[in-house]
């Protein structure tokens, strides 16, 4: 790894989870906007479901996901009400019971609504929407409240796939992002989820955190290997204090720097590949016969707001504070702060906020974006050519271009854009040459690297 030369063409970019991203989101669009939106989709075409659920028993400070603090009942139970509320008038504007292959739970920590909200949440779910037999139902688990009998007592949800939030298991680490979580705590989760017939767990590992060594970092990836995950997600930490103001609490001081934190991740990358792990884009590893990896070999991978996925539909319906759905018209994201949530589903109104509608142009740029995210590399005529149009639609900064060129991280052969291994690193960089609506100063977005 040229760690000079990637730092050279570092610059702050989208995770590209979405295209228009959700900076692009305005109140320009609300509740009779989705109503609408909801009101033509195919009765036919399948959809996924993502519920998002903003609390959590304690506060980790490296975190950027919205969330807040809550150690009684009756905020929770008030949430779930509300949430089945939210499904009842999302299915009433649509024109029959959709098609769903796929339930994702995430938040916060979504089991804090205990076993027996989520399953009445899935029921409604169950009622609401034609959800195929063998669908996939994934949940965000945390080790530290789950205690076996709550886990147990999720048998009738059906689960299939869980997230472990691991991050790192170097107590010195943990300590510095208020994050305690021995790997024996994690084993027991683990054991309960394969018990209830959870087929696929994934772990997600962090790396650029405080305090963080080759050495530790190395132990890490091999007590998380020797708890026999099916996919690990190794994410680059983002510290945006002026954003999450809780990421004060982080020592600044002992954050790695850039150079580290690369070494960090290709360290990593390494570690994992000789584990036998298959990369998957550009921050996944999972076991070659799992279902992700089956995926990227068949040039079926997709990303969404779940990150990479196999999931293959074009629609993702958001219920909770904060969820965003996608739709063939556009993208739209509920309120974020849960009262504000709840006071508008209470209301009999959709909870929509703000959103942006996707032009042709978006849709476009998006199907480039998205296969250079997953595959590293696109062939832009056929791409073109899918959407009706000549080869050569693109407007692209060409000195950027022409730069990844001359340093080896991109090749050009004829219509097809390639991301070469060395510049892998940088393939969100690579994305945001088709960007049009990137800001040049977007201080929003994290580092490429």
């Amino acid at each position: 790894m040229d760690v000079e030369t990637l730092l050279k063409h570092d610059c702050r970019a989208p995770r590209y989870t979405s295209y228009p991203t959700a900076a692009q989101f305005t109140g320009e669009i609300g509740p009779a906007d989705y109503a609408g939106w909801l009101g033509r989709l195919d009765p036919d075409a399948p959809a996924s479901l993502y519920l998002h659920v903003p609390f959590c028993r304690s506060l980790c400070w490296y975190c950027g996901c919205n969330m807040q603090v809550v150690r009684r009942r009756r905020p929770t139970d008030a949430y779930a009400d509300v949430l089945l509320r939210e499904i009842d008038l999302v299915a009433e504007r649509l024109p029959s019971p959709l098609p769903v292959g796929q339930v994702h739970w995430g938040g916060g920590t979504p089991m804090t609504l205990g076993a027996g909200r989520l399953i009445a949440v899935v029921e409604r779910l169950r009622r609401r929407f034609a959800i195929a037999a063998d669908a996939a139902l994934a949940l965000e688990v945390d080790p530290r409240i789950a205690a076996p009998a709550d886990i147990l007592d999720l048998r009738p949800v059906g689960l299939t796939h869980a997230s472990i939030g691991v991050q790192d298991f170097d107590p010195d680490v943990q300590h510095a992002i208020n994050r305690v979580q021995s790997v024996e705590t994690t084993r027991r989760a683990v054991g309960l989820l394969r018990d209830i017939g959870v087929r696929d767990i994934n772990f997600d590992l962090i790396y650029g955190l405080p305090g963080q060594t080759e050495a530790g970092f190395a132990r890490t990836i091999a007590q998380a290997h020797r708890l026999a995950p099916d996919r690990i997600a190794l994410f680059g930490y983002a510290h945006v204090p002026w954003m999450k103001r809780h990421q004060r609490l982080i020592d600044a001081e002992r954050l790695p720097d850039a150079a580290a934190r690369l070494r960090l991740f290709a360290l990593a990358e390494d570690l994992l590949l000789d584990l036998g792990y298959d990369k998957i884009g550009i921050d996944h590893f999972a076991r070659p016969d799992s279902e992700l990896a089956r995926a990227a070999r068949r040039g079926r991978l997709r990303r969404n707001f779940q990150g990479y996925t196999s999931d293959a539909c074009h629609t993702v319906l958001g219920f909770g504070a904060s969820a965003i759905g996608g739709l063939p018209d556009g993208f739209i994201q509920n309120a974020a702060a849960a009262r504000d949530y709840r006071d508008r589903i209470a209301g009999g109104g959709l909870a929509t906020v703000r959103g942006v509608v996707r032009t042709g142009d978006d849709r476009l740029r998006g199907d480039v974006i998205e296969r250079l995210m997953c595959d590293f590399e696109v062939d832009l005529g056929a791409v073109c050519r899918a959407h009706g149009l000549a080869p050569g639609q693109f407007d692209v900064d060409g000195r950027r271009l022409d730069a990844f060129r001359a340093d080896g991280l991109v090749a050009v052969d004829g219509d097809v854009l390639r991301i070469t291994a060395a510049g892998r690193p940088l393939a969100r960089a690579v994305a945001s040459l088709f960007d049009t609506h990137l800001a040049p100063d977007a201080v929003r977005h994290s580092r490429a690297v």
